[in-house]
């Protein structure tokens, strides 16, 4: 093609010169000999992933029965309802081994097969997708199933949901390294698996879509909602067939959150909002603490006596509870606790009674599930903390409520409202998923009178514990491996604008038998040019950045030197009116260090500017300046 100068004098620069593209470069990036699959193909495979993971739900839950069963009731039997209180043991004190015993396998199963599957789960996902192009071991879904149905039946303080999104995430990614997909497309089946783990274990479709939204997917478009949406979806569908339609938690029915009355509704969204502020600073303890546990557990020498050393603490706390309040409380995922809080059940029994004993009571859970799940997660169990922090919430919310009646008897609250909100606003502040928490709560129990309060406290509480720690739950962990996660997703508004916006327009083009010397002398003329576009026969030949290093090196010599002798090859020809993102991918598929663009004139092409990588990086901060961290 021919194209013209667009800025040089007139007698240095050639009237029509031929662009030719840079050759490809020496090495072909692996990601580029992966193929790319069409949406329609991912869906497809997103609906397989959602099946099988459904099914591994199921699976699950009933390791979990037979695990339970067998070692608290002496039973080899799968069924078992996490919602209602475990009764009676047959063994007495000696209850208090059935964690360690439980902790002895765990340590054994993780340390011979998968290391990668002790801890919590969703922070080695979220490591996978960010530092290791979604790659993870496909024996993590074996391993991981295992040793948290070990975990958790045995009587570990911990949540079935981040044992399920490793197994789900685990299914995508082996699916996807099967197939050889390009890394941004098995990211989207581990972000799919990932929803359709927690979609499947609480019966929350729109909840599981939310979740990969706001913690997994680094990009969100067509190309990653819709394979996530299949996935859990079928998911959902799946687990409903084995668990059936009915939420997660049943509330009462005549359950008001915020009455009709103007003032009252004033006072209750007021203490909603206390509430809120409140659960923010719990859950900014639970994050630290954790961390301080597990780091003070790090000091224990062996794995094995570490982690019996934490489940013995565990079963020490589960027999007290058991001898003095009748019930374990905080063994296992805890459902049988919410569910009692949910109906105001807790907080009359053996121990205290009444409004300030059961307020009293409902901290001490709060307390006790904190210390349990920190200790078992940080002396090295398998499990999640969703769960705990549902817990933690609902505990928490329900004793606000029960002070809140002593203080201001006349204000008509509803405790199994307060502990619902509590459950929002805990998982919200400590995830970091506020959307999320709030749609499952809300899809966990079908109550919507309960939104409005709920995103008040989530969003109170969300920022109340941004304002004392900075990362969240999951994010902690991996910012001290030293993998930082993003914070924020932001639109790519880059992207969108045209070569002609984010282009060098300050630029000369000349021939290759002219001396460096007399681009010097055009450069001074111009302002102080950096860029020369350089020509060969009126052909474009490549491109030449002018920095001082350069001009340093040449020296005197640089009236000896031609530009044709200092030419970059590695270029490419673009047009103006392109947008950023195909200059960008034009750029990277041939390997070019300068896009050279170019405007048409009549029927030739005149040179009007140059890209380089810095003009794209400095295009990128100034997108970011927009929405600064």
């Amino acid at each position: 093609m021919a194209v013209d100068a667009a800025s040089a004098e007139p007698d240095a620069r050639p009237r029509v010169a031929t662009a030719t593209r840079a050759p490809q470069g020496p090495t072909e990036a692996p990601e580029q000999s992966a193929r790319r699959m069409r949406l329609l193909v991912l869906s497809l495979l997103a609906l397989i992933v959602g099946i099988v993971t459904g099914i591994g739900a199921v699976v699950f839950r009933d390791l979990i029965g037979l695990v339970h069963n067998v070692f608290f009731l002496g039973q080899f039997s799968f069924v078992y309802d996490s919602s209602l209180f475990t009764p009676f043991n047959p063994w007495g004190a000696a209850i208090i081994l059935v964690p360690v015993i439980g902790g002895i396998g765990v340590t054994w199963i993780v340390s011979n097969f998968a290391p990668e599957a002790k801890g919590h789960g969703v922070p080695e996902v979220m490591d996978a997708i960010y530092y290791q192009q979604g790659i993870i071991r496909p024996v993590v879904a074996v391993v991981k199933s295992i040793a948290s149905a070990l975990a958790i039946g045995t009587g570990a303080a911990v949540g079935r949901e981040g044992p399920i999104i490793q197994i789900g995430s685990a299914l995508g990614s082996t699916l996807g390294q099967i197939l050889r997909m390009q890394a941004g497309q098995r990211i989207t089946l581990v972000a799919a698996g990932a929803g359709a783990g927690i979609a499947a274990t609480f019966n929350t479709p729109i909840g599981g879509v939310l979740f990969a939204t706001e913690l997994m997917l680094p990009e969100i478009s067509v190309n990653t909602f819709l394979p996530v949406a299949v996935a859990t979806g079928t998911a959902t569908f799946v687990g409903r067939l084995f668990f059936g339609d009915q939420p997660a938690f049943n509330v009462p029915h005549n359950l008001i959150a915020i009455p009709n009355d103007v003032g009252s509704a004033l006072t209750l969204l007021l203490l909603y909002g206390v509430l809120g502020a409140l659960t923010g600073i719990a859950a900014a303890g639970f994050i630290r603490g954790l961390h301080w546990i597990e780091d003070g557990f790090d000091l224990v020498p062996g794995s094995y006596f570490r982690h019996i050393l934490g489940m013995l603490l565990v079963g020490i706390l589960m027999y007290v509870l058991w001898s003095k309040a009748g019930h374990y409380y905080i063994e296992g995922v805890g459902y049988s606790s919410i569910q009692a809080m949910l109906h105001n059940q807790i907080g009359v029994g053996p121990i205290g009674g009444g409004q300030i004993g059961g307020a009293g009571f409902l901290l001490l859970l709060f307390v006790c599930k904190l210390l349990a799940t920190s200790i078992s997660l940080g002396s090295g169990s398998s499990g999640g903390i969703f769960s705990p922090s549902l817990f933690m919430g609902a505990a928490f919310g329900a004793a606000f409520a029960s002070l809140v009646q002593i203080v201001m008897p006349g204000v008509p609250i509803s405790v199994p409202a307060f502990a619902m909100v509590g459950m929002g606003a805990m998982v919200g502040a400590g995830t970091g998923a506020a959307m999320t928490a709030v749609t499952m709560i809300f899809e966990m129990t079908l109550d919507y009178q309960i939104v409005l309060p709920m995103i008040l406290a989530v969003a109170l509480g969300l920022g109340i514990r941004r304002m004392l720690s900075n990362e969240n739950i999951y994010t902690l962990k991996l910012v001290r491996r030293g993998h930082p996660i993003p914070k924020a997703l932001h639109a790519n508004m880059f992207l969108v604008r045209g070569a002609a916006d984010i282009m060098e327009r300050d630029v000369l083009v000349l021939d290759q038998a002219t001396p460096f010397s007399r681009f010097l002398e055009l450069s001074a003329e111009g302002g102080g040019l950096r860029h020369v576009v350089v020509t060969r026969d009126n052909q474009v030949i490549g491109g030449i950045r002018v920095n001082t290093d350069l001009r340093r090196t040449l020296g005197v010599a640089a009236s000896e030197v031609s530009l044709g002798d200092l030419v970059q090859p590695r270029f490419t020809v673009v047009r103006e009116t392109e947008v950023a993102f195909d200059v960008i991918t034009t750029m990277w598929n041939q390997n070019a260090s300068m896009a050279i663009v170019v405007s048409r004139d009549g029927g030739t092409e005149r040179v009007v500017g140059v890209v380089t990588k810095e003009h794209v990086a400095d295009t990128v901060a100034r997108s970011v300046q927009i929405y600064p961290g």
